[in-house]
This record gives structure tokens, C-alpha cells and sequence, in this order.
């Protein structure tokens, strides 16, 4: 891990948890009911304490290097049968591992196809980077942990052959000061990057959705002969000879 002895193990770690918590959460919603199947894996601690009551996928399982997990192991390598997993939920994990893409190949790996995958991070494009700043707050959370761009999360993506579905801002806020839960209790400039700046929110909330038939490759048609003209000897005509 990035820093083995400072990664968030409860919402209440992070500055303003609950309400990144129930931020996310209302996030998710709208995802529950369009997803079916079996089993569906939460990586991670705070994974883990996401309400996916609504979810229609029957078996919900959590899987983090800590008490309480349904299976202890380390997220990157997942002690998991490939193609077994529905759908994947990951809040705030790649952002504490040496090796995110490793992770992303095993959520890859246990995913069946057409698995959904539900990975949650910090936008270092937003106030919230303020913190990676100020060296009050460098070494504490979630700032010792590495903020990935959600562009580079979606490329990672793409090249294990997912295709994005939704790629959500939320807390436009550096959680440096006070937070307000309701919108009428936010600083105008929070309203103000909201209205105006969307991609800029603290948060990014993506989903993706594994490929089920890979794309076919085009051939090169600089490699594929034209048809040339050729004299036939025996009858004096021109004829159409094909090389191919």
C-alpha cells in the first residue's frame, strides 16, 4: 500500500465522512435497480459500509484486510473464481494502493462478462487538491493517499475493454473548513463551481460496464490487392484478372 499505516478504515477517518458517505450513496441509487444477478463484491473497508440494501443482485459480500470483512484478503489479489462477480464496488481504495491498475485487472478478472464496476475516488482537478498543498495537511487523510485523474481511471479502463457509463462529480469542497449538508447552507463559490464548473467536484463517481463481445480489428486495406487488367493471349480481348 501507499502508506500502510494511514488508510481510512471507517467514513469517520475521512474529514466530513458522513456525508462524502451519504453523498455517494445517493450516487448509487439510481444503479441498484438497473443491475442483476448474483453476487456483488464490495473492495475495501469503506466499500464495505455502502448501502446497496436496493441493489437487485441477491449476494452482497465485502472483501478488505481488516475485521469484520466477509473475506479477509488484500485487494490485490482477489481470492476470488474467475467470472463469478456481477458487479464491483471500490470507494476510495486505488487511491491507497502502490498498484491501481493491478487492481483494476483483478476486478477485471472475477467480473462475469458484462459486469458492472462502481469506482469511486478524489478529483486532484478540484478544491479538495488544496490539501496536497498545504503541508498541515499532507500527511493526513485523505491527503497521503495518491489522487488519480478520473481521465486516466477511465483510459485504464478502456484498455482492459469497459465502456463507460456515468462519470459523476460530487463535493465541490475542499473539506478544509466547514461542509453544508444542504444546498441553501453552501458558500456561494461552492454553488458557484457547482453551477459553472461541474468536472471540478471533489469526488468523481464512475461506472463502466465490461465489454462482452471485443471489438473486431479492421483490415488494412492497403494489404488487400486491387483487381488489375490483363491481356488474354488466346482470344486478343482484355479480361478482369483478380489477385487477391
Amino acid at each position: 500500500m501507499a502508506n500502510s499505516t494511514l488508510v481510512p478504515q471507517h467514513w469517520h477517518d475521512l474529514p466530513f465522512g458522513d456525508i462524502l458517505q451519504a453523498e455517494i450513496e445517493a450516487a448509487l441509487a439510481p444503479w441498484w435497480p438497473r443491475i442483476f444477478g448474483y453476487h456483488l463484491l464490495k473492495v475495501g473497508a469503506l466499500s464495505s459500509q455502502i448501502n446497496s440494501l436496493q441493489c437487485s443482485i441477491a449476494r452482497h459480500f465485502s472483501l478488505f484486510d481488516g475485521h469484520g470483512a466477509n473475506i479477509q484478503a488484500e485487494p490485490h489479489y482477489l481470492p476470488v473464481q474467475q467470472h463469478t462477480i456481477d458487479a464491483v464496488v471500490s470507494c476510495f481504495l486505488l487511491e491507497f494502493e502502490q498498484n491501481p491498475y493491478q487492481i483494476l485487472r483483478e476486478f477485471d478478472r472475477v467480473l462475469i462478462s458484462s459486469g458492472y464496476v462502481f469506482i469511486v475516488g478524489f478529483n486532484p482537478v478540484s478544491p479538495v487538491f488544496a490539501g496536497k498543498i498545504l503541508p498541515k495537511y499532507q500527511g493526513k487523510l485523505p491527503w497521503n493517499g495518491q489522487f488519480f485523474m478520473p481521465s486516466r481511471v477511465k483510459d485504464w479502463l478502456g484498455l482492459l475493454g469497459y465502456q463507460v457509463l456515468a462519470d459523476e462529480r460530487l463535493m465541490h469542497h475542499s473539506l478544509l473548513g466547514p461542509v453544508g449538508r444542504q444546498a441553501e447552507h453552501q458558500p456561494w463559490w461552492q454553488k458557484s463551481l457547482a453551477n459553472w464548473l461541474p468536472s471540478t467536484g471533489s469526488v468523481y463517481v464512475i461506472v463502466a460496464r465490461k465489454l462482452t463481445v471485443p471489438l473486431t480489428p479492421i483490415k488494412d486495406k492497403s494489404k488487400i490487392n486491387a483487381p488489375t487488367w490483363s491481356t488474354a493471349p488466346s482470344a486478343g480481348r482484355t479480361g478482369l484478372s483478380k489477385n487477391n
